[in-house]
């Protein structure tokens, strides 16, 4: 195959994973606030939620109400999911809880990068072919790309929530596109989710490859607890 002039990846699921689970994160924080809920129950009912959401993606608006209205997204997200699980009725701030949560995502402790990625990133790059992102993943990717010193490798970055459309929707690749002056022909998009990536590139007429993910985070010294604590403490 021809030599790509932009490789485009996919963020979660892809370059980096979540340790564990949403559950059990969300489950801890719960746990803090006196509240007790099942991590796997959680877990499901936050999926549920989060696929019966809107995109993540704000079109008309300004740059810089952007990141208010990811917030405000979440908070939704996050209120519908523990209404599911019938413990919003606990909740003595949440407000106040959900500012925790909404944080502890935008720090290292939630993720873990997947062993393939540096090299397989540095060796494009030494093959001089410009790499970039396109995600539905919100304005927190820039500071977790910062945190694994993944940020140097990428030319551009397209997210949904700046772009007012999330993938699969062809405006989102055409965005990306355009800033590397690329044809689809010309570019490859590497991603986990076979409507989102796979389809959604290839609609443009993207070379589109799905990444089958089977590394699994080594849970063998973690606990939620421990990175919790950790966090506390930086």
């Amino acid at each position: 195959m021809k030599q790509p002039k932009v490789i485009f990846f996919d963020a979660v699921g892809t370059l980096f994973g979540v340790k564990g689970s949403v559950g059990e994160v969300y489950g801890y924080l719960a746990s803090q606030v006196g509240i007790q809920c099942d991590p796997q129950t959680l877990d499901t009912a936050f999926y549920q939620q989060f696929k019966k959401a809107p995109p993540l993606a704000f079109s008309g608006v300004d740059i810089m109400a952007v990141p208010d209205l990811e917030y405000q997204w979440w908070y939704q997200v996050a209120y519908d999911t523990y209404t599911a699980v019938e413990v919003m009725d606990q909740f003595h701030d949440f407000d106040g809880f959900f500012r925790q949560v909404y944080d502890y995502f935008a720090t290292p402790h939630p993720w873990f990068l997947y062993t393939d990625v540096f090299p397989a990133l540095d060796y494009w790059q030494k093959q001089g072919i410009p790499l970039g992102i396109i995600s539905n993943f919100d304005s927190r990717i820039y500071e977790v790309l910062d945190m694994f010193a993944l940020t140097n490798f990428f030319q551009t970055i397209t997210i949904s929530s700046t772009t007012g459309r999330a993938k699969p929707d062809p405006k989102i690749f055409v965005e990306a596109l355009e800033k590397h002056q690329c044809q689809p022909e010309e570019a490859w998009h590497i991603g986990d989710s076979k409507k989102e990536d796979y389809q959604g590139a290839k609609a443009v007429g993207i070379n589109a490859f799905l990444l089958e993910r089977k590394e699994k985070f080594d849970r063998s010294n973690y606990t939620i607890i421990d990175s919790m604590e950790r966090l506390i403490n930086d």
